[in-house]
C-alpha cells in the first residue's frame, strides 16, 4: 500500500468522519436545546477548578460544544479536522489519531486552566478580601443568569472563574502542528493570501499569532489563546515521544 498517496486520498477515514458528525449533532442539539431553555454550555463547557459549575468530565464534553450562534466556530473547526485529521489518521491509524486528538485537546484545557490561574492571582492581588469573597459567593449565580458584577475588578474575575470555555479548537491547533511535523513543505493556500504557504511556515505563524493575541489579553476577546498554544505544545511534546521511542509512521513524509 502507497501509504503517502493514500494520506492525501480524497477519502474520509472513520475517526475523522466520526468526530465531524459529532460535532455537528452537538451543535444542533445545543441549537435547539437552548430555545427551550436549556443551555449545554454552562452544563458541559469547562469552568474554572474553583467555580461551583466545575465538573472533571467538563474537560472532555467541552471538547464537542461549540458557541450556538456562531455556525463559523464549528464549521471551521470542522474543516479543519476534515483537511488535516483525516492524513493524520490514513498515517497513523485511528487508535493512534484519536488518542493525539484528545491529548491535545486535553492538554489545551489544562493549559487553559493554568493561564486563568495565574490572572485569577494577579486580579485578586489588587482586590479587597470582601470582594473577593462576594464574588466567590454569589458570582456563579450572576453569571448563570446573565449578569455580571459592574465594577471592573470583580466583573472580570467573575468572568475568568465562572465563564465556562468551549470548542475543539485546542485539538485542531494540535492537528495543524502534527500535519505540519509530518508534511513540513507541504504548500497550502490560505484564504485571504493569494500565494502557498509551507505548512511549517504556517504553524509557527499561527503560533507566534497565538501567543501575541493572547499575551495582549485585549477586553472583549473571549478566545482562548493559550488553549490553542496549549495544543500546539501538548501535540509537539507527544509527537517527539513517540519518535524517541520509535514508534512507526509517527511521520516522515515531506
Amino acid at each position: 500500500m502507497n501509504e503517502s498517496r493514500s494520506a492525501f486520498s480524497g477519502i474520509i477515514p472513520t475517526v475523522t468522519k466520526n468526530l465531524i458528525i459529532i460535532n455537528g449533532i452537538v451543535w444542533l442539539a445545543q441549537v435547539v436545546l437552548l430555545r427551550s431553555g436549556i443551555d449545554l454550555v454552562k452544563l458541559l463547557g469547562l469552568h474554572y477548578v474553583e467555580s461551583p459549575g466545575f465538573r472533571i468530565y467538563q474537560v472532555v464534553t467541552s471538547l464537542f460544544l461549540h458557541d450556538p450562534g456562531n455556525f463559523l466556530h464549528v464549521l471551521s473547526n470542522m474543516f479543519a479536522v476534515f483537511m488535516f485529521g483525516r492524513t493524520l489518521e490514513q498515517v497513523w491509524g485511528p487508535k493512534r489519531y484519536l488518542s493525539y486528538y484528545f491529548i491535545t485537546g486535553i492538554g489545551a484545557a489544562v493549559v487553559d486552566m493554568l493561564v486563568v490561574f495565574v490572572r485569577v492571582q494577579f486580579l485578586k492581588n489588587g482586590m479587597d478580601t470582601a470582594s473577593i469573597t462576594e464574588v466567590y459567593a454569589h458570582g456563579y449565580d450572576a453569571v448563570q443568569q446573565g449578569m455580571n458584577y459592574t465594577n471592573p475588578a470583580m466583573g472580570a474575575l467573575n468572568s475568568l472563574i465562572n465563564s465556562p470555555s468551549i470548542g475543539a479548537s485546542g485539538a485542531v491547533f494540535g492537528i495543524l502542528l502534527a500535519f505540519a511535523m509530518l508534511f513540513p513543505n507541504v504548500e497550502l493556500f490560505i484564504i485571504p493570501f493569494p500565494f502557498p504557504i509551507k505548512a511549517k511556515w504556517l504553524i509557527i505563524g499561527y503560533g507566534v499569532y497565538e501567543l501575541f493575541l493572547g499575551i495582549r489579553n485585549l477586553p472583549g476577546d473571549y478566545v482562548a489563546h493559550f488553549a490553542h498554544l496549549g495544543g500546539i505544545l501538548f501535540g509537539f511534546f507527544l509527537i517527539l515521544y513517540w519518535k524517541k521511542k520509535g514508534r512507526r509512521n509517527y511521520g516522515g513524509y515531506y
